[in-house]
């Protein structure tokens, strides 16, 4: 019809890659050769990727993130580090540690009675020779409870101090000596040949209970300084 303009169809065209062009991604895929369904392509100036869903058609579409092998390895090393049983540093402070044992029931209530469990749980460090419940119980009758009475509370706490070392002192450290104490008395230490160590007259029977302010040593018997 006559006077009518032509319709315009260069939108519906496509861009022909030119022979420079054409060339270069031949280059590309013989460097990095992709298989069929992954290959790259060159269109309307975008980069289109098939296995990246929403590329295609739109400069504004998000590809969806695909993991990548290297990305999968990153993840399992991640995951298998955090699995490693990694060494940890005891985390409850004496009086705690003697709480959890459940050997010191009666040494935790003394220091209660005496108002020494404050200074167990302050950063220290400190060594403490414990009496377990065993070693309490030899002491004579109604020695015990009469010590926890409040009116003896200060000889109650000259006891325990009489336990109680300034400084960490692991039993690979221990030798014989004259050790002062928390009390301002001091410890008969003596070590054997044979290994065996003893405090005054009783025995460490067990050593190096770590704790996060110091170490305990079990001993089987009360130590009585010579000022009680």
């Amino acid at each position: 019809m006559a006077g009518r303009k032509p319709k315009d169809r260069s939108s519906c065209q496509q861009t022909v890659p030119s022979a420079k062009s054409r060339s270069f991604w031949k280059f590309v895929d013989a460097v990095h050769p992709q298989p069929p369904e992954r290959r790259i392509t060159r269109q309307n100036k975008l980069l289109i990727d098939p296995a990246f869903r929403g590329a295609i058609g739109s400069e504004n579409s998000a590809p969806a993130v695909q993991p990548t092998k290297i990305m999968k390895k990153a993840i399992l090393l991640c995951t298998a580090l955090l699995a490693l049983p990694f060494p940890l540093q005891a985390a409850e402070d004496i009086i705690d540690t003697a709480k959890s044992t459940g050997t010191f029931n009666t040494l935790v209530a003394a220091l209660d009675a005496a108002d020494k469990t404050t200074m167990l749980k302050e950063k220290g460090p400190y060594t403490v020779f414990a009496p377990n419940d065993e070693a309490f119980a030899k002491l004579p009758a109604g020695t015990l409870e009469n010590l926890l009475k409040p009116e003896n509370k200060e000889k109650l706490g000259k006891i325990l101090a009489y336990h109680v070392m300034s400084g960490k002192v692991m039993a690979a450290d221990v030798k014989t000596m004259k050790a002062p104490t928390a009390n301002g008395a001091e410890l008969d230490i003596k070590v054997s040949k044979g290994g065996k160590v003893m405090v005054n007259d009783a025995n460490v029977i067990k050593a190096d209970v770590k704790a996060s302010n110091g170490v305990i040593h079990v001993i089987d018997k009360v130590l009585m300084p010579p000022n009680a």
